[in-house]
């Protein structure tokens, strides 16, 4: 049986399809536009010329495996269970990279994931708009900072992802001309009528070449092949290389392919089936690279290099039929919350206490389904929809009952019970200045409302301060970390301003300046301290640096450059630095040309003066301004110029 040609299904071609995919997201508005993407880059499709479930069996020239793209994601992390935050915070860091390549799946499931969340939060601000008695055509969706942040980072992924896949392009058709180019020279070869040794050398120059050119467009690939390996076979004959060339030849494959037979074993021990399949496909690829083998080992090498592609294979499979079940439990968890909520919309309720009881136990149906995984897109969106519905009834008829009631207590009642469950949604966030103002809008509210039945007043108000106290002691926590880093921050700096005091300065006048701006260099990298004592911290080091460069006999404007040099040496690569050097450059000129301007108007001020006694007095007091007003101007041209330097 012979050996047939690989034929490795490109990255190109998937990511195609995922970009489709990802096309189809963006223009989606609701979770059930989201949910399916998710499925279908999750679901395995494992291609087959044959019928077979992975690979087809190897026999005939011209047959093919093709190993599908890799979808999944490339690491572990559940990005379905990271908060929206988290996610934007990943995807901000991925887009650091330039090799998209290597960012892409986590990218697309990081896309996906959030744009799920994003759907169910806004959902979520829905029913609780209606839950506080607002009508839904009247809802807005509030701005929302981390939308902003992950359109900003997906929209640098997909122009880095443009870009690249624009040089693919254009590198494959390189590519293709490149190979084509070494067709031609092999046909050349083989018409050629040198000596054996000078063909044979060209013809294995020429392999060397081929095997170095990178990839070519798709459908070029199996074309190029077919031509490759009849030339090479039509150049065996031609020259008819000895047995012992050719053979030893055929030996160093069969050792190769051996080699790659035990790698790819080594494959089924790995713990990820996604890692496992994604080095298969490079295994592949170095395969239909190595060349011929032995006519007796062929088959043989082939069978046990085809069985472990297999079992890969099925591995493969196992974890996506593992998703597949898990999706399966998704949807029956999912159809008893359905139940669940369809039964309590239809429940008739007769109190405000009733209708508290069940909106608690609405609150936890909506909690219960966020923590729950996608189903198939095509059930999670009917029974989104479904659940969704029992929800926006319960809430009608809740609204309609309040709406029927005169008790002022009563309406008292219900708005400070929809307080407790805005205040209980944000007692875990951890946007502390959002969060604290909402918090206090809230206390604000409840201030401005009228008394609630006795017998609910200590209960409403206990829960209510209880979700607020639940956020500010997680605040005040929060902080006190704050503070710690800051006191060692503080404990760093005293070091330094000893090291600086006790550091033995030699004779070198540029080398002692060198070792006080390294000093203030690092004194700068250290953190915030404490704000009680930044200034007479500040104070001290600014002091200590001072007495060095007196010691040193370093003057007031070369003290005064070093400072201004070292404090824009610092932010240079700070966000919005461009800026801030901008302003001051302004700022020295204007400061320039004023001074210029004083000095003109006091020189021809000079000429008034009589000849007096007086006279002289002011003269000399002006002359003192014009020589002060020239040092002034020297020292702030030099800072110019070193702001033009770090500029």
């Amino acid at each position: 049986m012979k050996e047939k040609n690989l034929n490795i299904e490109t990255t190109e071609s998937t990511e195609a399809n995922e970009e489709k995919k990802n096309k189809k997201i963006d223009k989606s508005k609701s979770s059930k536009k989201v949910s399916l993407e998710t499925e279908n880059e999750l679901t395995p499709k494992i291609k087959d010329n044959s019928g077979v479930d992975s690979i087809s069996d190897e026999g005939k020239e011209g047959h093919e495996i093709i190993i599908e793209k890799d979808h999944s994601r490339t690491s572990e992390q559940d990005y379905e269970k990271m908060t929206r935050e988290e996610l934007v915070n990943d995807l901000e860091t991925l887009v650091k990279t330039d090799d998209v390549t290597a960012i892409k799946n986590d990218a697309v499931f990081i896309k996906v994931s959030f744009l799920i969340k994003e759907t169910e939060r806004k959902e979520t601000d829905l029913l609780e708009f209606i839950n506080n008695g607002g009508n839904k055509e009247d809802f807005k969706e509030n701005p929302d900072i981390l939308t902003e942040r992950f359109n900003a980072a997906l929209y640098i992924y997909k122009t880095k992802k443009f870009h690249f896949n624009e040089e693919q392009e254009k590198q494959k058709q390189i590519n293709l001309t490149l190979k084509l180019k070494i067709l031609e020279d092999l046909k050349l070869l083989i018409e050629s009528e040198e000596e054996l040794k000078k063909t044979y050398d060209a013809f294995k120059i020429l392999q060397e070449k081929w095997k170095e050119i990178g990839l070519v467009p798709k459908s070029e690939i199996n074309n190029l092949w077919q031509n490759y390996n009849f030339l090479v076979e039509k150049f065996f004959d031609k020259v008819k290389i000895n047995k012992e060339l050719k053979d030893l030849d055929l030996k160093k494959n069969l050792e190769a392919k051996i080699d790659l037979c035990e790698k790819t074993e080594e494959l089924l021990l790995e713990s990820s089936s996604i890692n496992a399949f994604r080095q298969l496909q490079q295994y592949h690829e170095l395969w239909r690279e190595i060349g011929p083998v032995p006519q007796d080992k062929k088959d043989e090498i082939w069978e046990r290099f085809r069985i472990a592609t297999e079992k890969i294979n099925l591995g493969r499979q196992d974890y996506y039929n593992q998703i597949k079940e898990e999706q399966e439990k998704n949807i029956e968890l999912k159809e008893t919350l359905c139940v669940k909520a369809e039964q309590l919309s239809e429940k008739v309720l007769n109190s405000a206490k009733e209708f508290q009881d069940e909106t608690d136990i609405i609150n936890e149906l909506l909690k219960e389904w966020k923590t729950i995984g996608p189903a198939p897109k095509k059930q999670n969106d009917k029974l989104w929809e479904r659940f969704k519905s029992a929800i926006d009834t319960f809430f009608l008829n809740k609204k309609d009952f309040f709406g029927k009631l005169k008790d002022d207590q009563i309406n008292n009642y219900n708005q400070k019970l929809n307080l407790c469950l805005q205040a209980e949604a944000v007692k875990d966030s951890q946007e502390w200045k959002r969060t604290t103002e909402e918090l206090i809008r809230l206390q604000h509210e409840w201030k401005k409302i009228g008394p609630v039945p006795k017998k609910y007043s200590d209960k409403i108000w206990k829960r209510f301060r209880a979700a607020c106290d639940a956020f500010f002691n997680a605040k005040s926590e929060f902080f006190s970390n704050v503070d710690s880093k800051e006191e060692e921050n503080l404990n760093l700096k005293k070091t330094i301003i000893q090291e600086l005091k006790d550091y033995p300065f030699g004779e070198d006048k540029n080398e002692n300046l060198r070792i006080i701006k390294d000093f203030q260099r690092k004194w700068m990298e250290i953190g915030h301290v404490p704000i009680k004592v930044k200034n007479e911290i500040h104070n001290e080091f600014r002091e200590v640096v001072n007495q060095n460069l007196d010691k040193l006999k370093i003057s007031d404007i070369e003290k005064n450059t070093i400072n201004f040099k070292t404090k824009f040496e610092n932010i240079v690569h700070n966000p919005g630095s461009n800026q801030v050097i901008y302003k001051e450059k302004t700022h020295l000129v204007t400061k320039i040309s004023a001074l210029k301007n004083d000095i003109k108007l006091w020189e021809n001020n000079i000429g008034f003066f009589a000849n007096s006694k007086n006279a002289d007095v002011l003269k000399q007091e002006i002359l003192s301004k014009i020589e002060k007003a020239k040092q002034d101007i020297a020292l702030l041209e030099e800072k110019l110029k070193i702001l033009k330097e770090v500029k």
